[in-house]
């Protein structure tokens, strides 16, 4: 009698720890970035200047209530990847061309819920001072996914070094160039490896997040950069259906907010410039 009391017991205390637990531990669960019910989100980003950004708002959400945990990025392709499979409740990188080109691309259901903050994308160099002393044959380094490598483009012809097919714009690519009187020798690269390639190549287009990251001031060490009225604004983007999360609202406030201008004004001295 004794034994089947225990094993009684013994089955009771499994279905009840079965009944509580929900989901077996084998499946990993529900991620914390998944659950709308939850008041922690998970925001992914590149270290410079976005991490640093939204670091600077952590406070400030959690005197709401919100919990924000920011995901750094070395390589910001696998973001909107990363974003689509819920491993992140939003990701803060890229512009809205990039976005477009991607969604296009992958079929991601995706929506930016704002415009934050320009970085104008600069022409470097370790070899000259002046793109004036930039010899025929020079190698030339621009970031190899579209929509940034036809903003590199860009800057090179506003730089004179190259002209554009009319009308190519914002879809140009190395196909597109017209004339290229110094015969330069472009080379497409993926964007966090082009401030490496100074050192082989006489200059490199690169975007402000890796400029800064490598030490570099966009407004004093580029020879030539975007105007400040670039249409390039960084934006903070989400999963269609997100955009109404009271978390990520606040989120987006926080990063539009007269703190994060002044934040931003005086951290990067031009170099970042606020779209909002």
């Amino acid at each position: 009698m004794k034994k089947l009391i225990t094993i009684g017991l013994t089955l009771a205390t499994i279905f009840s720890l079965t009944a509580c637990g929900g989901k077996d531990s084998s499946t990993g669960g529900e991620n914390e970035a998944n659950s709308e019910n939850n008041k922690t989100i998970v925001v992914g980003a590149t270290a410079v200047p976005h991490a640093e950004m939204l670091n600077e708002v952590v406070d400030d959400l959690e005197a709401k209530g919100i919990k924000l945990e920011v995901k750094e990025f070395a390589d910001y392709t696998l973001l909107n990847k990363s974003l689509e499979e819920k491993q992140i409740d939003a990701n803060f990188f890229q512009h809205t061309d990039y976005l477009n080109q991607d969604i296009q691309n992958s079929g991601a259901k995706l929506v930016s819920m704002g415009a934050i903050h320009t970085e104008p994308m600069g022409i470097y160099s370790k070899q000259i001072t002046s793109l004036d002393e930039l010899e025929d044959g020079a190698k030339v380094s621009i970031p190899n996914d579209k929509t940034n490598g036809s903003r590199a483009l860009m800057l090179l012809e506003q730089s004179g070094l190259i002209k554009l097919k009319e009308g190519v714009s914002n879809e140009a690519t190395i196909l597109d160039i017209e004339e290229n009187p110094k015969n330069l020798e472009i080379q497409e690269l993926d964007a966090a490896t082009l401030p490496r390639t100074l050192d082989e190549v006489s200059i490199s287009v690169i975007n402000t997040n890796y400029a800064l990251v490598a030490g570099f001031n966009p407004m004093t060490d580029s020879l030539e950069i975007e105007p400040s009225d670039s249409p390039y604004a960084n934006i903070l983007v989400v999963r269609e259906g997100d955009e109404n999360r009271e978390e990520l609202k606040a989120l987006y406030e926080a990063l539009t907010s007269e703190d994060m201008r002044k934040f931003i004004e005086e951290k990067y001295q031009g170099a970042v410039i606020p779209a909002f």
